[in-house]
């Protein structure tokens, strides 16, 4: 039974290869379709037709806190030679209260493109944070 209440967005897990790692936050999930323009120059219409074109991703940008002896990113990162890298396929799931999934993103054939460790603040009160961007090459979205 639907509720009247919009579902809430800090409950959530994300799964590379069949690991579960606790992340602060994941933003990025875009998928825009491109519009191809097209005049014949015989039209009597004074305007472009407006067709779909192609997909769109944007990249994925994970964030978490950086935790001693934790080298999940840079294992994954060093996987880079020339031209191949290890590509997974990644699921991000919102949540409900009992831990099940209510709206899951598959992202298909992702590698990382940029690590960025935490900055440093002598004064500052923070955990230190550390975020991954991902490419890929397709995003489905399920509303469970």
């Amino acid at each position: 039974m639907p509720t009247d209440y919009p579902l809430v967005k800090f409950h959530f897990q994300v799964d590379w290869g069949g690991t579960k790692i606790g992340f602060t936050e994941v933003s990025g999930l875009d998928v825009e379709t491109e519009v191809v323009e097209y005049r014949a120059g015989a039209n009597p219409e004074y305007s472009k037709l407006k067709m779909p074109g192609m997909q769109k991703f944007s990249n994925i940008t994970l964030k978490r806190g950086t935790f001693a002896g934790d080298n999940e990113y840079f294992t994954w990162w060093n996987t880079v030679k020339l031209n191949t890298i290890e590509r997974r396929n990644i699921t991000i799931s919102l949540l409900n209260e009992e831990h099940e999934p209510v709206v899951t993103w598959k992202v298909k054939n992702a590698w990382p493109s940029k690590i960025q460790s935490t900055d440093l603040k002598a004064d500052g009160n923070e955990v230190a944070i550390e975020s991954m961007e991902i490419v890929h090459e397709g995003l489905t979205i399920q509303n469970e």
